[in-house]
């Protein structure tokens, strides 16, 4: 039996779509991701690639490259992460507003690559949380294609209505905050 999470009879409901809020929001946001290019390499030549038009990107609703962490919602890090760098990536991470995602393009984004020296952070899932990993140096465009299509599917099974609604903070939270301000 197959499992679907939009339902359409217009015999027996008319015109009228019933469907779960957590599919039609999911729906909406893995088919409208904006992404951040972190080019800090080789890489970024690839991904650039990505949004030319023999391999577009844009296909996939993600032809809308923003340099602003306020207007993005998935950081594509391409290329090597020194230990320079890498209190600007999680700075323009911290920026980014809720929900986000973020793509580990390349070895050395993914694990330092054949870079084993004292500037280079070994793998950027050390000051980031990483949702998908590309493999290859440098890896193809049609890899970040692929990359996309899987943050693509995850963001499609994510519980998104629970997020929707601030929590509200526990009465000892608040007043512990005060005092120390």
């Amino acid at each position: 039996m197959q499992n679907t999470t939009i339902a359409y009879d217009s015999k027996v409901e008319g015109e009228i779509i019933v469907t779960q809020a957590d599919a039609v929001i999911n729906w909406i946001r893995k088919h409208s991701v904006w992404p951040m290019p972190m080019g800090l390499a080789c890489c970024a030549i690839e991904l650039m690639a990505a949004g030319g038009a023999r391999f577009d990107i844009s296909r996939f609703g993600m032809e809308v490259m923003r340099f602003s962490p306020r207007q993005a919602d998935c950081m594509i890090v391409a290329g090597t992460v020194t230990y320079k760098m890498a209190e600007v990536v999680r700075r323009i991470y911290d920026q980014m507003a809720e929900p986000k995602w973020v793509v580990a393009m390349g070895a050395c984004a993914s694990t330092g690559g054949m870079y084993r020296s004292y500037a280079t952070l070994q793998g950027v899932d050390q000051i980031i949380p990483v949702d998908v990993y590309v493999s290859g140096c440098p890896p193809r465009p049609e890899a970040l294609l692929d990359a996309m299509i899987k943050l693509q599917d995850k963001i499609g099974t994510e519980r998104s209505v629970n997020n929707l609604f601030p929590k509200k903070a526990d009465s000892k939270e608040v007043a512990g905050a005060t005092k120390g301000s």
